[in-house]
C-alpha cells in the first residue's frame, strides 16, 4: 500500500544504510517553505489581476483613461499656445521701447510695470495634488502673468498713441513754410539782423523776414493754429495777423492790404489768411513775417524745413544774411 509522507517531513538518502529516509523538517526549512508557497500564490494572485485589468477593463475605466489622455494633449496645446503669446508680447513690448518710445523721445516702461508681479496666497492651491497639478499650476501662473502683462502693454501703447497725436499735432502746429509762394526766392526782400531802416535810415535789428510780391499776393498760414488777432494800425505792422499755433509759438503776418480770417478762428497749415499789401510803416508792397517761440521773436529762416531742399535752404540763408535796407 502507498503511504504518503506528513507534510512537515521529507526523505533523505542515507549513505551507510544504502537507503531512502523519512527525516522531519527543520523550524527554518518550514518557514521558507511555507513563504515561497505564499509569494508563489501572492504573484500568482497580482498577475492575474492586471491580466484582468488589461485585458478585461471597464467601459468606466477605459472612458476615463481617454479622457486623461485627451487632457494630457490638450495641456500641451496650451502650453505650445502660451509661449507663442509670451513670444509676440515680449516682441511687442521691445518694439515699444526700442522704436516707439525712441522716436518720440521717451523713456522705456520701467521691467518692474510691464512685468507685474503678484504676491499674497498660493493662488494655485486649488489644483495642487491632483493628476499633473504642477503642470497644470505652472500653466495657470504663466497664464495670469501673461494677462497681468497684457494689460501694463495696453496701458503703454496708450500712452504711445496719446504721444504720436500730440507729436502730429505739433508738427502740424510748427511753423514749417514760408507764408508766400516763393519758388525761386527771389522774394526775399530782407532778413533777420541788423538793417538800415527804410524811412529813418539808420541801423536797426530787423525782427523778422521781408517778402517782396505784388499787391493781393496771397498769404499762407504757415502752421495750424488759431487766429488771436485782426487788426489794422494806421503805421507800425498796418493791417496784420497773429497766429498762435500752440506749443509755444505764434507768427505775425503785417502789411496786409486783406485779411481773410477773424479772431477766434481756427486755422490750417497752407490756408489763405490774407493778401500782401503796404499798410502801417512800409515803403513798397511786401509781406513782414515774424515768428514767436515762448514770447520771443526768432528767425524765420530757421522753420522752412518743409519748403526747401537742402540746397535752397542754403541759398535761402545767404539771401537772408545780406545787410541791406529792409521795407519796414
Amino acid at each position: 500500500m502507498t503511504t504518503f509522507a506528513p507534510m512537515w517531513t521529507r526523505s533523505r538518502y542515507n549513505p551507510e544504510t544504502l537507503q531512502m529516509e523519512e527525516a522531519k523538517l527543520t523550524g527554518r526549512e518550514i518557514f521558507q517553505l511555507v513563504g515561497l508557497r505564499v509569494a508563489f500564490v501572492l504573484a500568482i494572485g497580482a498577475g492575474s489581476v492586471w491580466l484582468f485589468d488589461q485585458v478585461f477593463q471597464s467601459p468606466a475605466d477605459r472612458a476615463r483613461d481617454r479622457e486623461i489622455a485627451f487632457l494630457e494633449r490638450q495641456l500641451e496645446e496650451m502650453r505650445g499656445e502660451v509661449a507663442l503669446m509670451e513670444g509676440a508680447l515680449g516682441d511687442l513690448a521691445q518694439r515699444d521701447d526700442a522704436v516707439y518710445r525712441t522716436i518720440l523721445g521717451v523713456q522705456p516702461v520701467p521691467d518692474h510695470l510691464r512685468h507685474p508681479g503678484i504676491g499674497g496666497v498660493d493662488r494655485q492651491a486649488n489644483v495642487r495634488g491632483h493628476v499633473h497639478s504642477e503642470e497644470v499650476a505652472e500653466l495657470k501662473d504663466r497664464i495670469a502673468s501673461l494677462q497681468r502683462s497684457l494689460v501694463a502693454q495696453s496701458k503703454s501703447l496708450d500712452e504711445v498713441t496719446d504721444m504720436a497725436l500730440e507729436y502730429e499735432k505739433r508738427l502740424e502746429s510748427i511753423p514749417a513754410i514760408q507764408p508766400v509762394r516763393n519758388e525761386d526766392l527771389g522774394r526775399m526782400a530782407s532778413g533777420w539782423g541788423y538793417r538800415i531802416h527804410p524811412i529813418y535810415k539808420v541801423r536797426k535789428f530787423h525782427y523778422g523776414m521781408d517778402f517782396s510780391a505784388p499787391e493781393g499776393t496771397e498769404v499762407f498760414a504757415t502752421g495750424d493754429g488759431e487766429v488771436v488777432k485782426v487788426k489794422r494800425l494806421y503805421n507800425g505792422y498796418g493791417r496784420h495777423i497773429v497766429i498762435r499755433h500752440g506749443f509755444g509759438y505764434e507768427t505775425l503776418y503785417a502789411h496786409l492790404s486783406k485779411s481773410n480770417v477773424r479772431r477766434g478762428d481756427k486755422v490750417k497749415r497752407g490756408q489763405v489768411i490774407g493778401l500782401v499789401g503796404s499798410t502801417g510803416t512800409s515803403t513798397s508792397s511786401h509781406l513782414h513775417y515774424e515768428v514767436h517761440k515762448d514770447g520771443r521773436k526768432v528767425n524765420p529762416a530757421h522753420y522752412y524745413f518743409n519748403d526747401l531742399s537742402p540746397a535752397e535752404y542754403e541759398q535761402m540763408l545767404e539771401a537772408a544774411d545780406l545787410e541791406n535796407q529792409s521795407l519796414d
